[in-house]
């Protein structure tokens, strides 16, 4: 599958799932309280730390073997099960101590049916590597596709019922049910169905770097919950989960989107010894000037965002989510360091950059919250900028990209992200920070942003440009056959 086509798919594929998201979002928002959410988002945050040993970086080994055999997938297929029974058996054994310690019985349930979902969760990710690895991407959207519209329904339908909490945890078990069976249809005819241990030194190796990044980028991204969860309250981290999740829809929507292409991507080029540099300038580019645009967009119209999506109960949530945008804004140009680095054989540089990152974030977090939700992003953001600026020194280091090259590209992309911003700016001003029309403010300030957003690609002849060009030029030749 070509790069576009594949990367077509893939947003397809992430769209969708972004408005399935963003409905059940919109009625999970007033069939449940901040403190609900609050619960589910700690208990989430807490087996983040399991979840990053869900498959000990053996997915990403498959997708990135140079030389895969059957007796490696066996390998991979081993420590699959293994782990995830493991997580399992240690999720049960852990719920009884965090509810007491958080004094929280609900989650004593919710981490019950969580740990059913480890259990099953190895079925349908050996299948989704192979499938990554292969940029089948068309097969990957039917999976995630089919898997998230389960999770939305099973969720809403348990909180429409009364269950509070508890319901975000069925609809995630039923999310990973329909991922494994949906996979049934895709595994190839060939694939080994037993496990093996032959080569299983050989994934250790690759999993334990991975593992241990994966571990130290677990404890940065929820130490902030964590931390507000015991010094500030449920409210607390259910205000910020809210603002945080509303920023996590651009990951959602774009970098989710990308990081899917562009490991197997990047392990590609590796393999057929082509430049990773200029692939990683020109991912970079694309990222960033959506990201930017998205985040200025989201700064200037929380309000209507957060009364329109969730209600005026979340209020709370609006300041927090300007900050935590520019806290998104300062992380967008390293966000394919990661995936470039795997993907470029390079994983041995992971586990030091990600210390140092995660464990500025971390401090940042446990300091910040003792003052408040607030302070406690504001030294986010602060990390979040510390942390760019180390991924992308070691990402220099192994692929040696012209630093000029790189920085035009950030121009270019924060000149159009400016361009963007100019209608939802011009109509905060005109309709006031807390419109009492927030549709309205939304329609103009999203109509207008896109406009003027590919007005300064065109004009600034943005690396975003060259692909929207052709598309422009097919549009307007349909227009054209069609009158």
């Amino acid at each position: 599958m070509s790069v576009r086509r594949a990367l077509v798919f893939s947003f397809l594929d992430r769209n969708a799932s972004l408005v399935i998201g963003i409905v059940s979002s919109m009625v999970l928002a007033r069939l449940l309280t901040p403190a609900d959410i609050g619960v589910f988002s700690v208990v989430m945050v807490l087996l983040s730390f399991v979840t990053a040993w869900r498959d000990f970086g053996a997915g990403q080994y498959l997708v990135q073997e140079a030389e895969l055999t059957p007796e490696r997938i066996r390998a991979v297929w081993t420590l699959q099960l293994g782990i995830g029974l493991g997580m399992a058996l240690l999720t049960l054994a852990a719920s009884w101590p965090v509810a007491h310690f958080y004094d929280e019985p609900r989650m004593r349930g919710i981490m019950a049916l969580l740990a059913l979902s480890y259990l099953v969760n190895p079925f349908g990710s050996l299948t989704y590597a192979w499938l990554m690895r292969t940029m089948r991407f068309e097969a990957l959207t039917v999976m995630r596709f089919s898997a998230t519209l389960a999770g939305a329904v099973v969720g809403v339908l348990c909180a429409w019922w009364g269950l509070g909490a508890i319901s975000l945890a069925w609809g995630s078990l039923a999310s990973i049910v329909v991922n494994a069976l949906v996979s049934l249809a895709f595994r190839p005819p060939d694939f080994p169905l037993l496990p093996g241990t032959q080569e299983i030194g050989r994934v250790l190796r690759f999993g334990t770097r991975l593992t241990t990044t994966s571990m130290m980028e677990t404890a940065a991204q929820g130490a902030p919950e964590l931390v507000l969860g015991k010094l500030q309250g449920m409210t607390s981290v259910g205000l910020y989960s809210r603002g945080n999740g509303l920023i996590a829809l651009f990951a959602r929507l774009v970098t989710d989107s990308v990081n899917a292409v562009a490991m197997p991507l990047f392990a590609q080029q590796k393999r057929e010894g082509g430049d990773l540099g200029a692939a990683f300038l020109r991912g970079n580019a694309y990222v960033t000037v959506i990201g930017w645009s998205f985040a200025l967009g989201v700064a200037l119209l929380a309000q209507p965002l957060i009364r329109v999506l969730y209600g005026p109960q979340w209020e709370g949530s609006v300041e927090i989510t300007r900050w935590l945008a520019l806290f998104m804004a300062l992380s967008l140009p390293a966000a394919l360091c990661f995936q470039v680095l795997v993907g470029s054989g390079a994983s041995e540089r992971l586990p030091p950059t990600m210390a140092k990152a995660a464990g500025t974030t971390v401090l940042a977090a446990a300091i910040g919250a003792w003052f408040g939700v607030l302070p406690m992003v504001w030294g986010l953001i602060i990390a979040a900028a510390m942390g760019t600026t180390l991924w992308l020194r070691t990402t220099r280091q192994v692929l040696g990209f012209a630093l000029p090259t790189f920085l035009a590209g950030l121009g270019k992309s924060a000149a159009v992200a400016g361009f963007s911003a100019l209608p939802p700016l011009a109509t905060m001003l005109w309709l006031g920070w807390s419109p009492a029309q927030p549709l309205l403010a939304l329609g103009l300030g999203g109509v207008g942003a896109a406009i003027t957003g590919v007005a300064g690609l065109l004009l600034l002849d943005h690396p975003l440009a060259r692909e929207l060009r052709p598309l422009l030029a097919r549009l307007s030749r349909r227009r054209d056959r069609s009158a």
